[in-house]
């Protein structure tokens, strides 16, 4: 019930009060030293629209279709040469195998007041199959 609180579930004392995740992804898996390397072929390219004014930028989506046999890590960051006002969130975490759920990873410009064409490449990798994804990525701030 939701009384006022005196009787209490074995137990569950400090159930309000947070607590330690336990298993799971760390706060970035992605190894010291790791360099997201595009591939020749680009798989897609996106252009998108921020307004150099704007004090938050703007993002758009990039969906992935799985395309492994199994559950598989991946890792997704810029290239180097990529400008540093872009930025990939979640930038690792697990694709589903083929057929499953779409992975998103949120792609954000923050220009901070500069106009102008910043491009980047976007490079999601699967460590574990050797298999690497590349995305041209223009932002334009106007």
């Amino acid at each position: 019930g939701g009384g006022t609180g005196t009787a209490s579930t074995p137990g569950m004392e400090d159930f309000d009060k947070g607590g330690t995740v336990i298993g799971g992804l760390e706060e970035s898996n992605i190894p010291e030293g790791f360099e997201f390397i595009p591939s020749s072929v680009l798989d897609e390219e996106f252009d998108f629209q921020v307004m150099s004014g704007s004090s938050n930028g703007a993002s758009f989506d990039v969906n992935i279709k799985p395309f492994c046999m199994g559950f598989e890590d991946f890792f997704a960051g810029f290239a180097e040469g990529s400008h540093p006002s872009l930025t990939v969130s979640p930038d690792h975490g697990r694709m589903d195998r083929r057929g499953g759920e779409i992975t998103t990873l949120n792609v954000h410009c923050n220009p901070n007041g500069q106009a102008g064409k910043f491009e980047g490449t976007l490079v999601v990798v699967l460590p574990e199959e050797n298999e690497k994804l590349s995305y041209k990525i223009t932002a334009n701030s106007v």
